[in-house]
């Protein structure tokens, strides 16, 4: 390493605070703004100072999204850095999904120069006056916890600890920092890059006492019920959620989860059916669930008593949420599950006779229903034509002794699925911002490549992903996964929803519903050869299972990315 620097540009200063924080990847697109920042790149590297890795993503919506699953991966926030207010546009969908998905972010855009002329850094080509905005932030203002301009070169560093401070503290979620180029090409002393952070985030859990009135609450319920949809927040907690909710008979349904909280052939893993739960339940605790039911078909029961545990129990970013919540607990997942299976083992003697004989019923039920449920699947392998069920069933059987993760943007199907391990399924967002899975799944396998990654989406999501983006990340990377492709030519997800509120409609009874319909479909497996990925198109079940064993031999062996197009049916 050669001499450190007495001075160096904000630009430099921006970069090399990033990796003091933590900050392993910055995902960037590059544009005008961007020449301090790449001249900053260069100054650091020639100073030998520290630096995260930056990765070239051409489509911002990918950045956002690989920052999204590498975190998903590593719990520690990353940098997105993209093109003034055009690029931001393009990144505003991600900033939405990471905050629906409370992931810590560090997203910055340039900002056009304020001058015109005078100092270095100012506006030198059209786009400097047509890029302009008077609150730029406001794209994407609503989705971060916090945002702000950066005004002068010396408040680099400590603008950048309290954004990671913000981001990283509960509720996690997004923040936004715009750099205007003229301040980024001045000069600050370099002594202020080797200060320790002065932030930490501030992580909120429930005290001893709060999950001691918790734990009276389920252990002197007859019918007590978790609804739990982001997973357990650590392995110790997956276990620890495992193990309580066994020993004292509790059922957990994981409606519309994105995370896995408990494994799906666990003894107290419920099926989807939220009516056949709430109509008796007396006590029921939500772990980080937006939505653990749809309230126009069911209500839990009017005596029943509603506990929100999780970062927001109250979801005050939804304007209109009215899910009952007669104890609210604001507290990260993990420490808060570990918490009341201790408080839980303290009240065991007075009740283990009634807990031990509702767990036995309970694993009986639940067992029928799990074979039940998976027979369905299994049934339908010959059908005249392939189904989600079917391969969703099939894929997780393929990655039984695997350590794999699935990846879902309206793919594969949970409740078909045997899933065991903590981190094994990940599910779009709520937000719903399509484009997702693919750039998610490539940020969670650069940051655990051990592990077999395999992304699942309707053919919809994939084209939303910008493929051709995507596909010439992967190469570049050098990242091996399997993408499947579930083509049905639709908007099944938008059909679906239009039967669901006109059942009896014209629509429902067209040939085609409107607005849905995406044939002819595009040939994706050349898409996928365009970036020299591995790519097959099968149709029916015996191609679909040679084709899943030559990719997973493929991407095991770390040759690349992997690409399957299933034609599906429709509905």
């Amino acid at each position: 390493m050669t001499d450190q620097p007495k001075t160096m540009t904000a630009g430099a200063a921006l970069l090399s605070r990033m990796a003091t924080l933590g900050v392993d990847y910055i995902f960037a697109n590059s544009g005008t703004d961007f020449p301090p920042v790449i001249e900053g790149l260069s100054e650091a590297e020639a100073g030998g100072i520290p630096l995260p890795k930056t990765v070239t993503v051409p489509y911002e919506s990918a950045a956002v999204a690989m920052a999204h699953g590498y975190t998903l991966a590593t719990g520690r926030p990353q940098a997105v850095m993209v093109h003034t207010n055009v690029g931001l546009a393009n990144a505003a969908m991600g900033a939405i999904n990471a905050a629906c998905d409370n992931i810590p972010m560090m997203m910055m855009s340039g900002r056009t120069p304020t001058l015109e002329h005078g100092r270095l850094g100012a506006r030198t080509v059209p786009i400097g006056w047509g890029q302009e905005m008077l609150d730029q932030a406001g794209l994407i203002r609503e989705a971060c916890k916090w945002d702000y301009e950066l005004r002068f070169p010396e408040q680099i560093f400590d603008v950048m600890d309290r954004a990671h401070g913000i981001a990283t503290s509960t509720p996690k979620g997004p923040v936004y920092v715009s750099l205007p180029r003229e301040v980024l090409s001045e000069t600050i002393p370099a002594k202020g890059a080797a200060r320790r952070p002065q932030m930490t985030g501030a992580s909120i859990a429930a005290d001893a006492s709060q999950m001691e009135q918790v734990a009276a609450l389920l252990a002197n319920a007859v019918h007590p019920v978790i609804f739990a949809q982001h997973g357990a927040g650590s392995q110790d907690a997956f276990d620890a959620l495992s193990r309580l909710t066994q020993q004292w008979g509790i059922p957990v349904c994981q409606y519309w989860a994105v995370q896995l909280s408990l494994p799906t052939t666990h003894p107290m893993a419920a099926g989807s059916d939220t009516r056949a739960l709430l109509d008796r339940a007396d006590v029921i605790l939500c772990l980080d669930a937006l939505a653990p039911w749809a309230p126009a078909q069911i209500e839990p029961k009017e005596d029943a008593v509603v506990i929100q545990i999780g970062p927001r129990p109250l979801a005050e970013r939804s304007g209109v949420r009215n899910f009952r919540c007669d104890l609210g607990i604001t507290t990260e997942l993990a420490p808060a599950i570990l918490a009341l299976e201790q408080a839980l083992e303290t009240l065991w003697p007075d009740r283990a006779e009634s807990a031990k004989a509702r767990s036995t019923t309970l694993t009986k039920h639940h067992a029928a229903a799990q074979a039940k449920r998976f027979d369905a699947a299994t049934a339908t392998r010959d059908a005249a034509a392939l189904t989600k069920s079917w391969i969703s069933h099939a894929l997780s059987e393929s990655l039984a002794d695997r350590n794999a993760v699935v990846f879902s943007e309206l793919g594969c199907q949970l409740p078909s699925m045997r899933l065991t391990r903590h981190q094994s399924w990940f599910d779009g967002p709520h937000s719903g911002g399509l484009g997702w899975g693919f750039p998610a799944a490539m940020g969670f396998a650069l940051a655990q490549p051990e592990k077999t990654v395999v992304a699942t989406m309707g053919d919809g999501s994939y084209m939303f992903a910008n493929p051709v983006a995507c596909h010439q990340i992967a190469e570049a990377l050098g990242l091996s996964l399997v993408i499947l492709v579930m083509n049905n030519s639709e908007w099944g997800a938008v059909r679906q929803s239009v039967v669901d509120i006109y059942p009896d409609g014209h629509a429902a009874r067209a040939n085609v519903v409107p607005l849905t319909d995406l044939s002819p479909s595009p040939d994706f497996v050349k898409v996928a050869e365009a970036s020299r990925a591995w790519a097959r198109h099968v149709t029916d079940a015996d191609g679909f299972e040679a084709a899943l064993r030559d990719a997973l031999a493929h991407v095991e062996a770390k040759r690349g990315l992997a690409l399957i197009e299933v034609a599906i049916g429709k509905g």
